[in-house]
This record gives structure tokens, C-alpha cells and sequence, in this order.
């Protein structure tokens, strides 16, 4: 309208509310200066859009003299931002020690290469995940400290008898970490068949948010990304969580002499004030001699 004083602000953010569809007329700027920055615009834009963004990421990109874009801002919000909050909330709440096992699963791959021409199994493909699953589970029986959660407002430590086995999964949406109820409960082909569905679910977008929540303890498959080890941190509230490398053939000893094995790196993260640096050396160390020598998990399943 004719005398409306033109909104304070920049060309570049300008042309952000335009693209963004924002009068500026209505964002208020937040500064002192009380000129609109494109944080200003942006904030507004989540405020009075949010159907119209929905879950998708909406990337706002800034233009090089070319013509192509030079940076992409992408809000912070949904699984990314819930994910972040809960890392750094883990990270810099719980004293992080990792440790790291270096294990030839030659048997343990040969027994499932086995059960993949089982025709009694028919399509079920079972996954050194399955078997990790079943042995992390064996082990928090043995060593349940690592099945437990620090309670700072209670002063206590509070000990879980069951496992709640959370997988971590890659999605579209960013990482999630739905877990396995009970899984101290399920065999190696019903924790296949689990986390097959979980995975699937997760990346489907369909995980109940009471899958999320609720978890004793974690596995992280990093190996899938051709990765050999990592520190993967806690989720919040549990007190280990394990990272499994990819399984490679490289020359190892064998029975005294070099051979080509089929070797993993497992690492091993957990919250120092519920477990000691023995305990969580016992724990990997038992779960690399599951792995080693699976027969020995049906003699204690």
C-alpha cells in the first residue's frame, strides 16, 4: 500500500522469502538492529508452513554468479534434530570408553553359507547380524552390568532381565534405532526374521515410536558400508552398544600356520560408571569366541 515502509532487510534475503512464498511484512526481525535475517524468514517459514513442507526437507539454496548453487540450508528438524539431541545429550552425559576385538569368523561364515543351501529353510537368509544378535544376547547374560541404566535422579542403577536389543538403521529420514523386544528370548532365525522387519519398517517410514524408546542395549552394522571399526556412541539411557566391522578375507594364523580367514573387527562402547574396563573386555571377548566358534553358543543357548 502506498506509504507502507519497506520491510529492513537484504536482497539475498529477499529473494529467500520469495522463493519461501514469507511476506516480510509480517516476519519480525530478531535482532537488535532490527533488520530480518534469513534466520528470521526461515523460523517464520516453519512456523505458518508445516503442512505444506511436511517431512520432506526443504533445501533453500544460495546462488553462485553462474547460476549454480554454491550451499544448500536445510532446516533442522524431525529424525536428524531427535537424533542429534540424543547423541550429544549421550556424549557428553555418559563417560565413553571403547575397546576394540579383532575375531576370525571364518567358522561362523561357513556355517551360515551352510544354512543358505538348507533347503528346510527354504528362503530364509540368515545374516552374521543374526548371529552377532544372538551372541551379544548370551553375553549380557553372562555380564549384565552391560545390560543396565544409570539412574542420576534415583541414585541408582537399575538392572534390566531382559534385552531389548536396539539395530541401528540407515533411513531416508536420517538414523534410527528401533530395537528387538526380548530378544534373550528368540533363536538366531526368529532374530533374523526380527530385524529384517524392523529394518524395513524403519526405512518404510512405519516405526511405532514405542520402538524407539525402551531399548537395553545396541548393535550397529557398519560393516554393510565396507567399514572396518568404529566408536559408535550410547543411546541415551543404555549401557553399551556394539559396533560390528565388515567381514574380510585376509591372511591370518590358523592352527600355526598363515592362512586366508575371514576376519571382523568388533568395538565395543560403554558408560564407564555402570562398567568397569574388565567387564567390558570379558563381554567383547566372549562375544568374539561365540563368533569364533559358534557351536559353542548352542551349548549355552
Amino acid at each position: 500500500e502506498p506509504g507502507r515502509e519497506r520491510p529492513r532487510s537484504t536482497p539475498p534475503v529477499r529473494a529467500l522469502a520469495k522463493r519461501l512464498g514469507v511476506d516480510l511484512s509480517l516476519v519480525e526481525a530478531s535482532g537488535v538492529t532490527g533488520i530480518i535475517t534469513r534466520e528470521d524468514v526461515e523460523a517464520y517459514a516453519e512456523t505458518v508452513a508445516p503442512s505444506r513442507r511436511g517431512d520432506a526437507v526443504s533445501a533453500v539454496a544460495l546462488s553462485a554468479p553462474d547460476g549454480g548453487a554454491r550451499t544448500t540450508r536445510m532446516p533442522i528438524r524431525g529424525v536428524r534434530k531427535h537424533t542429534a539431541e540424543a547423541m550429544v545429550r549421550s556424549a557428553f552425559t555418559a563417560p565413553h570408553v571403547t575397546t576394540f576385538l579383532t575375531v576370525d569368523v571364518t567358522e561362523t561364515m561357513d556355517l551360515l553359507a551352510r544354512l543358505r543351501e538348507d533347503r528346510e529353510l527354504g528362503e530364509e537368509r540368515i545374516g552374521i547380524l543374526a548371529v552377532v544378535s544372538k551372541a551379544v544376547c548370551l553375553a549380557l547374560r553372562r555380564h549384565p552390568e552391560l545390560n543396565a541404566r544409570w539412574d542420576q535422579d534415583a541414585g541408582e542403577i537399575i538392572q534390566h532381565h531382559y534385552v531389548n536389543l536396539g539395530i541401528a538403521a540407515a533411513t531416508p529420514r536420517g538414523l534410527l534405532v528401533p530395537h528387538v523386544a526380548d530378544a534373550e528370548r528368540m533363536s538366531v532365525i526368529e532374530l533374523s526374521r526380527a530385524i529384517r522387519d524392523l529394518a524395513d519398517t524403519a526405512r518404510s517410514g512405519r516405526t511405532a515410536p514405542g520402538a524407539l524408546t525402551g531399548g537395553t542395549f545396541s548393535i550397529t552394522n557398519v560393516g554393510v558400508f565396507g567399514i572396518d571399526a568404529g566408536t559408535p556412541i550410547l543411546n541415551p539411557g543404555e549401557a553399551g552398544i556394539l559396533a560390528l566391522g565388515a567381514v574380510r578375507r585376509q591372511p591370518w594364523e590358523h592352527r600355526g600356520e598363515v592362512a586366508l580367514r575371514q576376519v571382523t573387527t568388533l568395538a565395543l562402547s560403554f558408560d564407564h560408571r555402570l562398567v568397569d574396563g574388565e567387564q567390558g573386555a570379558r563381554f567383547l571377548a566372549f562375544v568374539g569366541d561365540l563368533l569364533r566358534d559358534p557351536a559353542r553358543g548352542l551349548m549355552l543357548a
